[in-house]
């Protein structure tokens, strides 16, 4: 690759620039801290007002979801998810990696969320509710003051059912928006890229969503499902890279956080700060809940992203400030891994600007350490999630025992505040996985061997 120009520089001029570089091409687990962190951001026009007008529109449609979705009564029709103390587990990563959490490690268990297990279930949902909604409203069949189980009747599935929904998705979006469109009346297509494991798209096919496949990667699917949707005025297409909507279904997730932290009788302050790790493909879902938790916890709250060490996308975008402009391609990577929601080669521009202030740093993960990851949380707390969502565990293990991490918390000065810092991982998928396949990825967890 040697001469070869990316924007205004060449791959060596790259390099000198962010020597860290060398460490990603070379597929080598990295730990980078955000220069940006702290700046002033014009580029976001989004504001805690964006979130509360969300959070509302869930609380309209609540009583409609916890008819239609069983499994949601218990909250209600509010999809949250528990957070859980990991003390088995704890003491195992304590143990491998040579390192001490002065407070107990919290698992936030997206990987569980109602009707499609997975993070998703946040943003797509939402957005598919959003548009439903504005629909009955232009319609003059609701207004928002009504009974929103309305929705479920025949009056509002037959209106749905002259419309359409499609998506771009490597596998989690495409379900939490297949599951809930389909549920609406809609007309669903779901374009997944060749990654997306295939019961993902049975489960989708079982529930009459039409799947077009692409042998390329999710870019691929993506941009496909953008250019179908352009020529169908009927045609409503979520769009994972640029959609403030699925941005703000996903900072909903804060203010709920913050309930149940302080219910647990957690503090965060600026004697208590929070470290939390998510991850993180095209950026929309950790973006969106990093955007939340900076609205309720200002720098009291510290966000990593997660990637794979051949899909560091984010990382790539944000540290050369060229955002979509640049893929993990570019550099030399393939954008392969057994991590499939996180095999994204181009970031969200949109996110990528939006939060480039608030994001802390991100690091990269080798799928050998997903297994494992997967392997010990299964063994210790009984916890079974998609190697995807393990990427977070790494990162307070990185924090904690690489050069830049501790840079980081003297830069900021924590030093004296880590024996009281809180450290959550956010586990964001998991629960709808088939047991035959979960068994699968464990049996490759059992042979790993770091």
């Amino acid at each position: 690759m040697e001469g070869k120009q990316i924007a205004d520089k060449t791959i060596e001029q790259w390099i000198k620039q962010h020597p860290v570089l060398e460490e990603i091409m070379n597929t080598n687990e990295v730990f980078w801290v955000n220069p940006a962190y702290g700046n002033p951001n014009p580029k976001n026009k989004l504001t805690k007002t964006d979130i509360d007008d969300a959070a509302k529109r869930l609380k309209r449609f609540a009583p409609y979801i916890a008819k239609v979705f069983p499994e949601t009564l218990e909250t209600d029709g509010i999809i949250e998810s528990p957070i859980k103390q990991i003390h088995s587990m704890q003491k195992t990563m304590e143990q491998q990696y040579d390192v001490v959490f002065q407070q107990n490690l919290l698992l936030k268990c997206d990987s569980h969320l109602p009707i499609s297990g997975s993070i998703k279930a946040r943003g797509g949902i939402y957005e598919v509710l959003k548009h439903a909604e504005e629909l009955a409203c232009k319609h003059g069949i609701i207004s928002d003051d009504q009974d929103y189980t309305q929705f479920d009747s025949k009056a509002f599935k037959a209106l749905f059912s002259n419309y359409e929904i499609s998506v771009g998705s490597t596998g989690n979006l495409g379900l939490s928006i297949g599951i809930m469109s389909a549920q609406l009346g809609f007309k669903v297509t779901v374009h997944m890229s060749a990654d997306a494991k295939q019961w993902k798209k049975d489960l989708l096919h079982s529930k009459g969503v039409q799947v077009i496949e692409y042998q390329s990667d999710y870019s691929k699917a993506v941009i496909e499902g953008r250019k179908q949707a352009e020529k169908n005025s009927r045609c409503y297409f979520i769009d994972d890279e640029n959609s403030k909507t699925l941005f703000l279904g996903y900072a909903v997730a804060a203010s709920r956080l913050k309930e149940q932290l302080q219910t647990m009788d957690i503090k965060v302050d600026a004697e208590h700060p929070l470290f939390v790790y998510l991850p993180c493909g095209v950026g929309g879902g950790p973006g969106g809940v990093t955007f939340g938790l900076h609205a309720e916890f200002g720098d009291h709250v510290h966000c990593f992203f997660a990637e794979p060490t051949n899909s560091p996308c984010f990382l790539l975008g944000q540290m050369t400030g060229l955002q979509d402009k640049v893929s993990v391609q570019d550099f030399g990577l393939s954008n392969k891994t057994d991590a499939d929601g996180l095999a994204v080669g181009r970031t969200s521009s949109f996110v990528g600007e939006t939060v480039e202030n608030m994001l802390s740093g991100c690091y990269t993960i080798q799928d050998a350490r997903l297994y494992a990851f997967l392997r010990d949380l299964a063994d210790t707390e009984s916890i079974l999630l998609e190697p995807s969502a393990l990427a977070g565990f790494y990162g307070p293990v990185q924090l904690m025992t690489q050069q830049s991490g501790q840079n980081y918390i003297k830069k900021h000065n924590l030093q004296g505040k880590m024996n009281e810092a809180l450290h959550l991982i956010w586990a964001t998928g998991g629960n709808m996985v088939p047991h035959d396949v979960m068994q699968g990825y464990y049996e490759t967890g059992k042979n790993v061997d770091l």
